[in-house]
């Protein structure tokens, strides 16, 4: 399964990806706000630092929602890298007609806000790189997040759709354990919910035992 790392905070990219397990990045928003990031030509430069920093995919959102807005900013956060940006589009009418436009012409795709099978295989046949079930905001209203996932990667398995399924929403390392027992292809998480990955006291225990020893026969 590949990890993909769900800011816009470079800090948080750098340190993910010398970890070595960083497969890529995904942003929204949400996430640009967050840190402060505001207009155009400052989101831009900084979708440019993250591409830098990252060697594989690097989803950028549009704002617009209307499909002639999507396509005019697709097209324009394509040409900041064209060998790693995905152009993440909401899994609407409009959305869906723009990932079939995009990936008639070849572009990585992200179809973002999915909650359902039905929408997850339109934005399969429109021919989306990946499809982004949010399961942590299904689990916040008693839905089962895992399930859905499980349903999507059964359904394009069955039918051979090259989609691939994208864990997004995804809240702790529970989440990421189930994500691999569902066989999703990639999990994009808060970089602390992949480090908590590390964590478990035998191996803390253990580390402290062979080091005491250790200090003990230099």
């Amino acid at each position: 399964m590949k990890f993909f790392i769900d800011t816009a905070n470079l800090e948080q990219i750098y340190r993910a990806h010398s970890l070595g397990i960083l497969d890529g990045v995904t942003t929204n928003p949400s996430l640009m706000a967050k840190e402060g990031i505001k207009g155009k030509d400052n989101i831009f430069q900084h979708y440019k630092a993250i591409c830098n920093i990252v060697d594989g995919p690097v989803s950028a959102e549009v704002f617009a929602t209307k499909y002639d807005g999507m396509i005019a900013e697709g097209e324009e956060l394509y040409q900041i890298e064209p060998e790693k940006i995905t152009i993440k589009l909401p899994c609407t009418e409009d959305g869906i007609r723009a990932i079939k436009y995009f990936s008639e012409k070849g572009y990585r795709t992200n179809c973002t806000l999915v909650f359902t099978v039905g929408q997850a295989l339109l934005a399969a046949k429109a021919g989306a790189t990946y499809c982004s079930p949010f399961i942590g905001r299904l689990d916040d209203i008693g839905s089962d997040g895992i399930a859905l996932l499980e349903e999507i990667v059964g359904m394009y398995n069955y039918y051979g759709f090259d989609t691939q399924v994208l864990a997004a929403s995804i809240r702790h390392t529970r989440h990421i354990l189930r994500c691999i027992e569902v066989g999703t292809d990639v999990a994009t998480c808060p970089l602390d919910v992949i480090e908590k990955l590390l964590v478990h006291p035998l191996t803390t225990s253990g580390v402290e035992i062979f080091t005491k020893d250790a200090n003990s026969i230099k």
